[in-house]
């Protein structure tokens, strides 16, 4: 089935029921369903056709929600961008993607607009939103024509409420979504997607987490990023409902939101983690329907899992592994957690992993090497880069077929369960010897008040790379360096202990969330 399809059932199946909480509103899926029928309309008359890109430039909303079935109904392709992106960037992904269509905001009509401008394969842009625009909808500004975003026909639950077939010809082998990773090294580069891939990856997922329609679906993350996206997406194809939440900025105004609307599944990264075991005042909020909590983007040091597993006794715990070219790779079964608790798990349903050394060859347990990925969620490859597709995706065991190479190192224990170390251009060579950034910060996150840590090499004369530490405390909570090496050298091999400490206020980050350690020093 295409990507679509299973909202569209669904759409007929629990016309009435919510779909999404957000911002106050309760939209049911017949509400969602009108909304993308009228927008996918509107493409089509426009002359959206598939294959045709269509960049999303939106906030968490309703109408992102929309546009993204939306664009899929019309055969096109879906951009999902994240709106902190500034003009030139937005710019570049346009070009680089031949983006026929935009939707926008019109609170974000300055930096489309200033994007629009120097993207000539851009001829139409949506705009929603009630706020004043700089342009007016129906106008031209320099090649680009820009429309409003449609409204919906009146919802009604019967079975027409259900999205039109627009583009019967689309399979399974088509794109559904070109999403592009954060760019912390070098230009973005697009990863495609098709429906076969997001399917399967939505399958998988649910299936090992064990989602089910009656759960309720808190969701702070952007839906730009893929993590986000996928809560919808599979919160859709069941039939459950999505409380969106344009951020985790406020953490006390989203577990409000929880506790009101009864949330059964919380899905967060190590920034929201950080943040919500920050506060002092959890006990204020009733989460006691809350079963799943789930964690990905990057590994959850231990003394935050026990930390969240104290604040969430009766929830269980998933600590995950991912990334955009395939969107999940790993699982930790909640019961594993004891055992191992720093292990992100082993290869989800559906799908094949192992490690390579330097050569390519496979390697046994109790290794450590480059993790390899095989399954149907595998990415077609990244898009108008065929270079960079060839470093990452190469040829598998079965000849004809493909495997993604990850670029991040693991290692496994002599059972197979899998231990992440870092990035493979991430590893640190100091006195001859090879350091996880990873295990310095888990550490380091030992230490009470340490909410966020960055490891990095930094060049030095007589080391090759000395380790520096970029550390964040929770207010009033105050360290010295020589507290922190102290700290290290009682728990860490000598070469693995930080030369250098640097308290700051704040770590840089991605567009989504992960902490971006390009030009820390």
């Amino acid at each position: 089935m295409r990507l679509h399809d299973f909202f569209a059932a669904t759409a007929v199946r629990l016309a009435t029921k919510t779909a999404l909480v957000c911002e106050g509103r309760r939209s049911s899926y017949a509400d969602i369903a009108a909304q993308a029928q009228a927008l996918a309309h509107s493409l089509h008359r426009h002359g959206i056709r598939r294959g045709d890109r269509v960049a999303l430039f939106l906030d968490n909303s309703e109408a992102m929600v929309a546009a993204v079935f939306a664009v899929l109904q019309v055969g096109a392709v879906f951009m999902p961008v994240n709106t902190l992106t500034k003009a030139d960037k937005l710019a570049y992904l346009l070009n680089d993607a031949q983006a026929r269509g935009l939707v926008t905001q019109t609170a974000l009509i300055g930096v489309a607009q200033d994007a629009v401008a120097n993207a000539p394969s851009v001829q139409h842009g949506w705009m929603v939103g009630d706020e004043p625009a700089s342009v007016g909808t129906n106008a031209a500004v320099g090649h680009a024509t820009w429309l409003a975003y449609p409204a919906p026909q009146p919802a009604s639950p019967r079975a027409d409420a259900s999205l039109p077939k627009l583009d019967t010809a689309v399979i399974d082998q088509d794109l559904a979504a070109i999403i592009y990773t954060s760019g912390s090294t070098g230009h973005p580069k697009g990863v495609m997607l098709t429906h076969l891939n997001m399917v399967a990856a939505q399958h998988s997922v649910s299936q090992y987490l064990g989602l089910r329609e009656d759960d309720i679906i808190t969701c702070a993350l952007p839906l730009a990023f893929d993590y986000g996206l996928y809560q919808v997406l599979m919160a859709f194809k069941l039939g459950a409902t999505v409380v969106l939440e344009r951020s985790f900025t406020y953490p006390v105004k989203v577990l409000q939101t929880m506790a009101r609307e009864g949330v059964t599944v919380f899905p967060g990264v190590p920034t929201m983690f950080a943040l919500l075991t920050a506060l002092d005042n959890m006990a204020d909020f009733d989460l006691s329907r809350l079963r799943l909590i789930t964690n990905t983007a990057a590994a959850l040091p231990q003394a935050h899992i026990r930390r969240i597993r104290a604040l969430f006794p009766q929830a269980m715990l998933y600590s995950m592994y991912g990334l955009t070219e395939c969107k999940r790779v790993t699982y930790l079964p909640p019961e594993q957690l004891d055992i191992r608790p720093t292990s992100v798990g082993r290869g989800m349903p559906n799908e094949e992993v192992w490690l390579v050394d330097e050569a390519g060859h496979r390697l046994p347990d109790g290794s450590t090497g480059e993790l390899v990925i095989r399954g149907s969620h595998v990415m077609r490859g990244y898009w108008n880069k065929p270079a960079e597709t060839a470093e990452r995706l190469r040829p598998g065991p079965l000849a004809g077929e493909m495997v993604l190479y990850s670029g991040d190192v693991f290692r496994t224990d002599a059972e197979g369960w899998l231990y992440f170390v870092g990035r493979r251009d991430d590893i640190i060579k100091s006195r001859g010897e090879k350091v996880s950034p990873r295990e310095v910060e888990n550490v380091l996150h030992e230490l009470p008040g340490v909410l966020e840590v960055a490891v990095v090499g930094v060049d030095d004369s007589l080391l090759g790379q000395a380790v520096k530490a970029f550390i964040v405390l929770a207010p009033g909570r105050a360290y010295t360096e020589r507290d922190i090496i102290k700290h290290c050298h009682a728990r860490l091999e000598n070469f693995m202990v930080p030369k250098w400490v640097e308290f700051t206020a704040g770590l840089p980050r991605t567009d989504t969330g992960k902490i971006r350690k390009t030009g820390l020093c």
